[in-house]
């Protein structure tokens, strides 16, 4: 008799396979960030994870920031961390700082993807001219070296994946006068989903997804449609930092991306268990016309 454990196994892979033959060939953004980028096990799972979904035929891209290895390294050199409406104020040699530690994290991501027999490369927004932006202000005040992005070139992004390559971002662009800027890493993952028209969009971070309310965490939403998410943020059941993120993935879905998919990083191999399972682990947020894959109300 053959052992239910194996057997198990290979119902999850059939699971998986019309997955694998709807997204074959298609580009997927992943923005990675939060907690998976500091535990070194749960950065081993994502990494895996990634160079998985390019070994079954997709083409991913992945987008990264790293905010509080920034914060460390400026404490480290005995600088203080400055904020305006929680965004960092960043001047000349934060600015500095900023870009020598996104490049160090770039660096480590690029060497884990090759240590798993996968070619990658790292670059930032400024090769190739792929993020263009210009000053960014909060609430009319200026912060500093922060960018929004006024348009994407992703013509080295078409050239690496062509050449099989998985490309890996950091976002700092600069401006018409070659100033550098700091970009926010959701802000430029969104603006690359849309310029590439990829089919999905990922973010990984340290909420588990869309809560129908936000103070209940078993009222977890697998699947939306924009309009629904739209109701939710105008009904207040949104709050605090996620109503920026489902602003991104509002607009990426009406940019052209087909499916925007929030997960919780911290959760060993989420990125597999969204993509590849019928009920997923997050929250997908779909096009008005987007299919749903699970019936809640099953």
């Amino acid at each position: 008799m053959v052992n239910q454990m194996y057997l198990d196994k290979a119902e999850v892979l059939i699971e998986a396979l019309p997955y694998i033959q709807r997204f074959n060939r298609k580009i997927v953004v992943i923005k990675y960030g939060g907690s998976a980028m500091l535990d070194e096990e749960l950065k081993k799972n994502v990494i895996k994870d990634v160079v998985l979904l390019k070994l079954v035929g997709f083409k991913p891209i992945i987008v990264h920031g790293g905010g509080k290895e920034i914060s460390r390294w400026v404490g480290k050199v005995g600088m203080e961390p400055h904020f305006i409406n929680g965004l960092r104020v960043t001047d000349k040699d934060t600015m500095e700082i900023a870009e020598m530690v996104l490049a160090k994290v770039n660096k480590e991501l690029v060497t884990n993807v090759q240590s798993l027999g996968v070619n990658a490369v790292g670059i930032s927004g400024k090769d190739g001219g792929l993020l263009e932006c210009k000053k960014k202000l909060s609430g009319g005040e200026d912060i500093g070296y922060v960018g929004d992005i006024t348009h994407v070139n992703p013509g080295i992004l078409y050239d690496l994946l062509e050449k099989d390559f998985l490309p890996i971002v950091f976002p700092v662009g600069f401006d018409k006068n070659y100033d550098s800027y700091n970009i926010n890493a959701d802000d430029a993952a969104c603006a690359i989903a849309k310029a590439v028209h990829a089919e999905k969009l990922a973010f990984l971070s340290d909420i588990e997804g869309v809560y129908r309310d936000k103070d209940d965490p078993s009222s977890l939403i697998s699947e939306l449609h924009v309009h629904e998410a739209q109701k939710l943020i105008a009904d207040g059941f949104v709050g605090g930092g996620m109503i920026p993120k489902l602003g991104n993935c509002i607009d990426a879905i009406e940019k052209g991306v087909n499916r925007v998919h929030i997960l919780d990083g911290r959760i060993p191999h989420s990125l597999l268990l969204e993509i590849f399972t019928n009920k997923g682990i997050g929250t997908a947020i779909l096009r008005e016309d987007g299919e749903k894959y699970y019936n809640e109300h099953e």
